[in-house]
């Protein structure tokens, strides 16, 4: 099966998120399914590498109003096709803002123009490119099935798929856009592309799409509801027959403790003690104080919906309990300063350092203790997938991806011992300062009793957080797209 990943982000090439990771890590995943996946990307600044004398495979005059060049390159060893048009995404800052963070103001056509390009490469207006699966990643990509529905080049139509990586961000544009998306006037409607008088990028995916997925089954079944769902709610419940949720993996060529490189000690299940030289260089890096106790670590984006503005409240009663934080992420600038408050209040307790950097993230899943994620909701997540893998106890809200990945050291699941491998991390139900005190204390409890906590990162450890059993199932999902009707 010949398969076409869009998404706005790549792992190694493009970086903001966990949508990178996951992308970046689908070509091997599906490989051994016989699936050959190519996946296209716009031409950032940050690609330039890989795109130089590289083979101009399409050219447009008029792409929604900019010239563009469609060209074909490698991501490692898979096929990547990259949209290389300088007036829209050859700038610096972000993929989707400046340097301030302020999204740019012409991302509708961007990311229109990169979904038309991305139909064009699956509907035969390329010569010599055919897929058989468009593979559509959040509201970036997700015109492209809106496109092969309402303007289809020549060929037959690959099927498509829309992945929801998070049905909070969605592409919501006003009606005076749809001028310029070349798409004819029927397309707006109830059923296409219109979203409250205005065009939603994501909503017109999701119309389109032929099949349906979330990053895991728990958020497939709550974006159901209106509390998860975001406005599309309707939709989902509509179409409810096409969502499928597929828990993403982790690339284990990238995260791995046994062959790290960004970590001080390599370390396998067997050899937890060396997890301590990492800890240490932790202790050093962010300044904490040297000792035994625990060290909670958080990576992630200092949000509301990731909770950390309840977490941010628990931090004095963390350092009185005895645990020291390690964090390491960027976001609303009053959590920023609210972290950064608490470490001059608890110097040697707490260290933070705002932004984010690919080898710390690894060190502190290598040495930290228990890494934090109190989300309101999570489509999926994969810092407590990488916590798994490096015996980074999570510590987790019982909702979305991490009620499906992590399973909690309830007293029944610790009684059931080792041999078992159940107990993973500790749940907690609610994003409450009661729910989130309940849980720092149940991890401290078990943090003080060794043979217990050993057994949990054994447990983690031996977790099968792989690409092997989500990889199989994308592939049987396509399989099944191209059974004849």
């Amino acid at each position: 099966m010949r398969v076409l990943s869009v998404a706005s982000e790549a792992y190694p090439l493009i970086k903001t998120g966990g949508l990178a990771d996951v992308v970046g890590a689908l070509p091997a995943a599906l490989a051994p399914h016989g699936v050959a996946l190519t996946t296209f990307l716009p031409g950032y600044p940050a690609l330039a590498a890989v795109t130089k004398r590289t083979k101009v495979v399409h050219r447009y005059a008029d792409l929604l109003g900019a010239e563009a060049r469609i060209l074909k390159a490698k991501i490692g060893d898979h096929a990547l096709l990259v949209l290389d048009a300088p007036a829209l995404f050859a700038r610096g800052g972000g993929p989707y803002g400046d340097a301030t963070g302020a999204d740019w103001s012409d991302n509708w056509r961007r990311f229109a123009a990169f979904s038309r390009a991305a139909a064009d490469l699956a509907s035969g207006v390329v010569p010599g490119y055919s897929f058989d699966i468009l593979h559509a990643h959040d509201w970036q990509a997700a015109m492209a099935p809106a496109y092969l529905r309402y303007a289809p080049g020549p060929a037959k139509p690959a099927r498509t798929v829309v992945t929801i990586h998070n049905i909070a961000f969605q592409g919501r544009y006003g009606y005076d856009i749809f001028a310029d998306l070349a798409l004819p006037d029927i397309a707006f409607a109830l059923d296409g592309v219109e979203y409250y008088g205005g065009v939603g990028y994501l909503k017109a995916g999701l119309e389109a799409a032929d099949a349906i997925t979330t990053v895991s089954p728990t958020y497939a079944a709550e974006i159901r509801r209106a509390e998860f769902g975001m406005g599309l709610e309707g939709l989902i419940n509509d179409r409810a027959g096409r969502v499928t949720g597929i828990v993403n993996g982790i690339d284990p060529a990238v995260w791995n403790p046994e062959t790290d490189a960004s970590l001080p000690a390599r370390y396998t299940a067997r050899t937890l003690t060396r997890r301590r030289t990492n800890k240490r260089a932790i202790e050093t890096l962010f300044g904490l104080d040297t000792e035994d106790g625990p060290i909670f670590t958080v990576i992630s984006r200092l949000t509301w919906q990731k909770g950390m503005d309840v977490l941010a409240g628990a931090l004095d009663e963390l350092v009185a309990l005895g645990g020291r934080l390690a964090l390491l992420g960027s976001g609303d600038t009053e959590l920023e300063l609210a972290f950064l408050a608490a470490a001059e209040r608890h110097p040697g307790r707490i260290g933070v350092r705002i932004g984010y950097d690919e080898p710390v993230s690894h060190l502190l899943q290598g040495g930290a203790d228990a890494i934090l994620i109190p989300s309101r909701f999570e489509p999926c997540g994969l810092t407590q997938l990488y916590g798994l893998a490096y015996g980074c106890i999570p510590v987790v809200a019982r909702t979305g991806g991490l009620a499906d990945t992590v399973i909690d050291a309830n007293e029944a699941a610790i009684a059931a011992g080792a041999a078992t491998g159940v107990a993973t991390g500790v749940q907690h139900d609610g994003v409450t300062p009661e729910a989130l005190s309940h849980a720092l204390r149940r991890t401290l409890a078990l943090y003080a009793r060794p043979d217990r906590w050993a057994m949990l990162q054994r447990n983690a450890m031996r977790a099968d957080f792989s690409w092997d059993e989500s990889g199989r199932r994308y592939a049987n999902l396509y399989a099944k797209l191209l059974e004849p009707a």
